[in-house]
């Protein structure tokens, strides 16, 4: 946002210079990013005087050059070589004397130097308009008023205006500084703070005065909501030309261009007061104006000359016959002002903030007014900015106002009450901050001050601070203006030491992430926001399920991830297509789901591998990634966290071809397997993908119950092997549930260290080779206990398998 100094000074009269103004805007959280010079005519004429012709003589060696003789106001005159036909004795000329830097119609500076030209002598130059900057003429030199004196500043002869502009960083939230007026608001709430005591001063509309009531338009608002408040008036006789130049100038020095005095004036205001205007051309309305929206695809060319399709929720100003302009965004080209307009109806409008924002963002127009109706204007000056600009057009364009302002305002914008608690802004800010000052503030930001007490204020904050709605923002609107560097900084170092549990969802995190680092993982973050189309994928989403944004920064970006995979798989894809195929990546993120009942939104992990195992090596073989490696990985995972009481199900979702689920008391834990190829190939991945994808949920609510541990017993486990003869459709499983029934309270452990089979046994046998570990906690056992334990042992396998020792 562009703020001219002097403009600001209309305001604020004020001596400070731009670098003092500057930086206590900085400090009030309007950041000045840079300070411009400004000048109406480039270069500002710095050197070029007033000229008296004294002599003007042919030259005697080329045709259409002049030798003349100039007085500058020094001692003596000066020769100057001039090649202008209308050159004559006695006129009074515009001289750019030497050293004095002047810009061609590119920009391109160029200095005046002494020189000869055809053997004579030029001291300057004598200029016409277009070499000054003054005008596009070069028929000649410029001839000026015949009383100017000799040697006075050209600067002064045509008022060069000079100025200095500055550019401020706006914050969305501060819709209230959006204007001259706005930011002069809040300069003079800060010059209070340093004991500047300041006067805001606002232009006067008193001598609004309707002259004849002739033409009244009538207006009709169909979509309240929308246009909460809607003023017009109209003006006749105007006459449409250039504008004045100190109005050109003011808009110059923002970087707008001037078109024609009655959209100068519109854009005028806006920037001074923060409120958008519009100006219709009153003989193209036909009827009254309407405020309503129209069918879904209604045509309507813009006044940019683009036809644009119409949204049913598009807010229209329109007449009896059809829309005449987009409320709040841009005018219509068959409503709009030409040279030959005469009447006009003037709008002012306080429009929905959000209405307007979504519209601009369907038909990608960022326009002066859009950009201010986002954000929230205020709506208690509509009617005062609609007179403001009438005068203006009055007093540019000639006219008379033919009707009074027409008000449309059902529902009046109510104020805000906020308390504030002394107590929660000195917590807040971390210093105390004299009652007096915090009220003195207040006043100076015109928030009402309705009630004191001894702890706190009761408060009405104006309706044009959009960004006031709490307790909070009061806070933060004192610290701002009170000063952040006036804050002290304890010099005591404070610390505390957080008492968070081992199973807090950060450290757990921090674990398995450590543990995936070490195998060669990398960990990856995608956005959450993705494509609608990635539900048809799987018909296990939905495409109900998909959370949509409002507002959506691009089709691609518009719903929420209802799987981690999808974005997992682009970022597959982008690294192979860089040729960096072997690939393992980890990554801890949300899926979010929309059901009838309302949102949900569940945390996961999910481990991706695809490639090669390990990076080609003369010591390596290479060997491909596997779903056993990618098991092993998950296996690892839960065993780091102690999860082992699970089970294995069929997997219940479709984006695998091959795949498994773990279980914990029937709840899906993990899902994991190989991704179908007609996934793989919607992202353009030719190799095997590997996908994990844990419920991490129901990890973090698995291990933070209460750890339950044993005593490591006092006495010794014992071991006794046996080698058993067995037939080959006996399995482990059968043996080792016989044992666990045969011993219940002392055998620990069985396990099959060894399988045989081979020419030397029976037709149908096979050999295991089997250890038992017994096991008394209260006592040491004796050889007489541990023969007895595995001769009942082997009597059971013998009696219910048929087994025989080797």
């Amino acid at each position: 946002m562009k703020i001219s100094y002097n403009w600001l000074k209309q305001f604020i009269k004020t001596d400070w210079t731009s670098e003092q103004t500057s930086e206590l805007l900085t400090d009030l959280g309007l950041e000045v990013e840079v300070v411009e010079k400004y000048q109406s005519v480039k270069g500002g004429l710095i050197g070029v005087v007033v000229g008296h012709v004294l002599t003007c003589e042919k030259h005697p060696d080329a045709d259409r050059l002049k030798i003349t003789t100039v007085n500058i106001g020094l001692e003596s005159p000066i020769q100057i070589v001039c090649g202008a036909a209308n050159v004559a004795a006695g006129q009074k000329v515009p001289v750019a004397t030497i050293g004095t830097v002047l810009y061609d119609k590119d920009g391109v500076e160029f200095t005046i130097k002494k020189g000869k030209i055809r053997g004579h002598e030029s001291h300057g130059m004598i200029c016409a308009e277009d070499e000054l900057g003054l005008g596009t003429s070069h028929d000649g030199i410029m001839v000026l008023d015949a009383a100017l004196a000799p040697g006075t500043a050209v600067s002064e002869v045509f008022q060069v205006v000079n100025d200095e502009v500055f550019e401020i960083g706006l914050t969305p939230n501060r819709a209230d500084a959006m204007s001259h007026f706005g930011t002069a608001r809040d300069l003079r709430a800060g010059m209070l703070q340093r004991g500047v005591n300041i006067e805001l001063i606002t232009p006067s509309v008193s001598n609004f005065r309707v002259d004849m009531r002739t033409l009244k338009i009538d207006v009709n608002v169909e979509e309240p909501l929308l246009a909460p408040r809607y003023c017009g008036v109209t003006i006749s006789g105007i006459s449409v030309k250039e504008s004045p130049a100190w109005l050109q100038d003011r808009l110059k020095a923002i970087g707008l261009t001037p078109k024609n005095n009655i959209v100068d004036v519109t854009n005028y205001v806006l920037h001074e007061l923060g409120q958008p205007l519009h100006a219709f051309d009153a003989a193209k309305i036909n009827g009254k104006i309407i405020v309503k929206t129209v069918p879904e695809g209604t045509k309507f060319v813009t006044l940019d000359d683009v036809e644009r399709t119409l949204h049913k929720e598009d807010l229209m100003i329109c007449d009896e016959k059809g829309p005449l302009c987009i409320a709040g965004v841009f005018g219509g080209k068959k409503s709009g002002v030409t040279e030959g307009t005469t009447t006009i109806f003037l709008e002012s409008a306080y429009f929905d903030a959000v209405s307007i924002r979504k519209t601009a963002k369907r038909h990608q127009l960022n326009t002066d007014a859009s950009f201010r109706f986002e954000r929230g204007i205020d709506p208690t000056i509509t009617e005062y900015a609609l007179k403001r600009a009438a005068l203006l057009i009055l007093e540019v364009a000639g006219g008379k106002l033919t009707s009074d302002v027409v008000e449309v305002y059902p529902k009046k914008a109510e104020d805000v009450s906020v308390l504030l608690n002394f107590s929660h802004v000195s917590k807040i800010i971390g210093q105390e901050i004299p009652k007096d000052t915090i009220k003195k503030i207040l006043v100076s930001l015109d928030i009402k001050v309705n009630s004191v007490s001894d702890s706190g204020l009761g408060l009405t904050i104006p309706a044009y601070r959009v960004d006031v709605q709490r307790e909070i923002d009061v806070i933060e609107e004192i610290l701002r203006v009170y000063g952040y560097n006036n804050i002290n900084f304890s010099k005591k170092f404070n610390a505390t030491v957080s008492n968070s549990p081992r199973t807090e969802d950060y450290k757990v995190q921090n674990v398995i992430a450590s543990q995936l680092n070490s195998q060669g993982f990398h960990e990856m973050m995608a956005n959450s926001l993705t494509t609608a189309a990635y539900a048809k994928l799987s018909t296990v989403l939905k495409e109900e399920h998909n959370v949509t944004m409002l507002n959506p920064l691009s089709s691609d970006l518009a719903t929420m991830r209802q799987s981690l995979l999808f974005s997992g798989l682009e970022a597959i894809s982008y690294n192979i297509n860089r040729k960096n195929s072997d690939l393992k990546l980890f990554e801890y993120g949300k899926s979010y789901h929309k059901y009838l009942n309302g949102y949900e939104e569940h945390k996961h992990l999910t481990l991706l591998v695809s490639g090669n195992r390990n990076r080609e090596s003369w010591t390596n073989p290479q060997k491909t990634t596997d779903f056993f490696l990618l098991k092993g990985y998950v296996k690892g995972i839960l065993a780091r966290l102690g999860i082992d009481k699970i089970s294995n199900a069929p997997v219940q979702t479709d984006i695998f071809s091959e795949g498994t689920a773990i279980c914990y008391n029937n709840d899906t834990l993990v899902e994991m397997g190989v991704v179908k190829k007609s996934i793989l190939k919607h992202f353009g991945i030719k190799q095997d993908v590997y996908f994990a994808d844990f419920n991490w949920d129901l990890v973090l609510k698995i291990i933070t119950g209460k750890i339950k541990y044993t005593e490591i017993p006092k006495y010794p486990e014992v071991r006794r092997d046996l080698a058993l003869l067995i037939d080959k459709s006996t399995t482990y499983e059968s043996i080792f549930n016989l044992a666990k029934q045969t011993e219940k309270s002392l055998l620990k452990d069985v396990n099959l260290f060894d399988v045989y089979e081979g020419e030397k046994l029976p037709e149908g046998k096979k050999s295991y080779a089997l250890s038992f570990t017994i096991q008394d906690n209260t006592k040491t056992l004796t050889d007489a206990q541990i023969d007895k334990i595995m001769s009942k042992l082997q009597q059971t396998f013998e009696t219910e398998l048929g087994a025989t020792l080797r």
